[in-house]
């Protein structure tokens, strides 16, 4: 028998920065990750919050020191666009899963829909779905659900900046909304077909933004493998430096003595500042994420380690 051909190891990199990938359908937020990661050859990676394979849009990746900023990102406002089917509810709360129930749509107009939304911007309560990966004893609640066990995910609250119904059909709605952090909508899709009466799930899911990435210009994989065939200069054209996720930080520019000290993870006193600020060393390297108190004394959220510019 012929010997199985080996792939030849991938020579991993250092490499620091951001792609804003457009997720495709059928991919998990990890394997698409980790399929750019391959290509750009990041010894070090990670995404900013999931999206269910179902769903398409704006995945931030970082690398390098970026993954630094993970979790910032993952706790930023996002935009997404969803579609839902009125009048049948599923196990999963979206198209994925079994039918639990069916029932009859009623005739709706403008104003019925807009009761039904109102309730649901704001402040409000969510219950999210039993198939989530939020852990509950150290487990994902979808792996306790796959197993058949009950599974009752705790309220929660959540920020639901703007919801608004953007098209619809007798028995289709198409709505966008602007969330905070934690925010699931095929919870807002249940909540909605609730209100209305007949019950609902989430058929489509397109994120559009991620804060501070308000008009992403996304790549697709094929695109990015386009690319490696290319050569690299064409690859890394797709990869943002670590600072465009910094871009709604106050920046603060420090002197040689002040880069020093933050290096050394000292405290520094600046006068007449304070609050959250993205630090740049006397050479324009991103050196630290600091918070200054109400005197100008910094504490270090953050410490980067970035080759000068």
């Amino acid at each position: 028998m012929p010997r199985e051909r080996k792939l030849p190891r991938i020579a991993w990199r250092d490499l620091h920065g951001i792609v804003l990938l457009d997720k495709p359908q059928g991919l998990s937020s990890n394997e698409a990750l980790q399929a750019t990661r391959r290509l750009f050859r990041a010894a070090k990676g990670g995404h900013t919050g999931a999206l269910d394979p179902m769903a398409t849009g704006l995945l931030p990746l970082c690398f390098g020191e970026a993954t630094k900023l993970a979790g910032n990102l993952l706790g930023a406002r996002k935009a997404y666009r969803a579609e839902c089917r009125l009048g049948i509810t599923t196990t999963t709360a979206d198209r994925e899963g079994e039918v639990l129930c069916e029932r009859p749509v009623p005739v709706l107009d403008d104003a019925a829909i807009e009761a039904a939304l109102a309730p649901l911007r704001g402040r409000i309560v969510q219950v999210p779905p039993a198939y989530s990966a939020l852990k509950q004893g150290g487990e994902r609640l979808y792996l306790k659900a796959r197993r058949g066990e009950a599974v009752e995910a705790p309220p929660r609250e959540v920020e639901v900046h703007s919801l608004e119904l953007r098209s619809r059909t007798a028995d289709t709605l198409v709505f966008e909304v602007e969330c905070g952090s934690g925010t699931y909508v095929r919870s807002l899709a249940v909540d909605l077909g609730e209100a209305l009466g007949c019950g609902a799930h989430l058929t489509a899911l397109r994120r559009l933004w991620v804060e501070p990435f308000h008009a992403p210009r996304m790549v697709t994989l094929a695109e990015l493998e386009q690319a490696a065939g290319q050569g690299d200069d064409a690859l890394l054209a797709w990869l943002l430096p670590v600072v465009a996720g910094l871009e709604d930080w106050p920046k603060l520019q420090l002197d040689e003595a002040q880069s020093q000290a933050i290096a050394r993870g000292q405290p520094i006193v600046v006068a007449g500042v304070s609050g959250p600020h993205a630090a740049f060393a006397s050479d324009g390297a991103l050196l630290a994420l600091l918070e200054l108190d109400a005197d100008g004394r910094s504490r270090i959220l953050r410490g980067f380690n970035l080759p000068p510019p």
